[in-house]
């Protein structure tokens, strides 16, 4: 509520605080956003390695966005060295779980050979999986 201001005034630190009970309670949706909260830089610093701390607490918990962001975290770099095969081990696990923007990410390493050597057909299978599921680059990318 705090966080997107429904029924209260928006305050993201206020938000924190109460994501961190809930953390306290293994809520993963809670720990995700609290990673999201530090990735973006809402109402406190932004701060990737803080931001990467949660996403891989999200995980253990079996949380599949944080998964997909785990793997761009580690595609780019942010907060922690950049790693591709990290990268695709996370967007594999996320993917193989339904999620689009995964199997996206995932089309796109196997493309480029980030983390994984080229494979086009591997690709675009990845990139049709995605788009079967609603999302519109992973739509984009069947073109290739």
């Amino acid at each position: 509520m705090y966080e997107k201001g429904l029924g209260v005034s928006q305050d993201y630190r206020e938000a924190v605080k109460w994501y961190r009970k809930a953390l306290e309670k293994g809520y993963a949706t809670a720990i995700n956003n609290l990673g999201w909260i530090y990735y973006n830089g809402y109402g406190i610093p932004q701060d990737y390695k803080e931001a990467l701390k949660w996403y891989q607490k999200a995980v253990e918990r079996g949380h599949v966005g944080a998964m997909t962001t785990l793997g761009y975290i580690y595609e780019k770099g942010l907060g922690t060295s950049q790693n591709y095969e990290e990268a695709l081990k996370w967007y594999q696990k996320a993917a193989e779980k339904g999620n689009d923007i995964a199997m996206n990410n995932l089309g796109l390493c196997y493309w480029y050979g980030k983390g994984v050597s080229v494979d086009k057909s591997e690709a675009r299978y990845w990139f049709r999986k995605s788009c079967e599921k609603g999302y519109e680059e992973g739509c984009k990318n069947t073109k290739y």
